[in-house]
């Protein structure tokens, strides 16, 4: 089974380029933007990791998203289904990345799954 490790961390940002400056001058997080995926990603060194969602209808301020590792995105939101969650987003491919997916829990909290393209990443 996969560990089911916190993979990913999303923060919500007012302006994605201004949030990974604030979060490099006040911890050294190393920031880099994707201009394909139009996000801006960091990255703690120590292993945690994450991005900046902007602030809108969709992501809300203080609205943090974690991403739990995924052997079968599918077959973990039928199972949070089946507890009382709610599918918000289904399997979604992040090109040359992987996947995600994204439910709510019974308390209407957002929570990711992800599954890496690298399969080394899944163990």
């Amino acid at each position: 089974m996969t560990k089911r490790n916190i993979v990913h961390i999303e923060l919500p940002a007012a302006d994605q380029k201004k949030a990974g400056k604030f979060y490099h001058d006040l911890f050294g997080w190393q920031i880099e933007y994707d201009p394909e995926l139009k996000y801006v990603q960091w990255d703690a060194g120590s292993g945690s990791s994450g991005g900046f969602n902007t602030i809108g209808d969709e992501f809300k301020a203080g609205e943090i998203i974690f991403y739990v590792a995924s052997e079968d995105i599918e077959a973990d939101l039928k199972a949070a289904a089946k507890l009382g969650g709610l599918t918000v987003q289904g399997k979604t491919e992040i090109p040359n990345i992987g996947w995600y997916g994204i439910f709510k829990d019974p308390s209407g909290n957002r929570i990711g799954l992800y599954t890496s393209r690298n399969p080394e990443f899944n163990k």
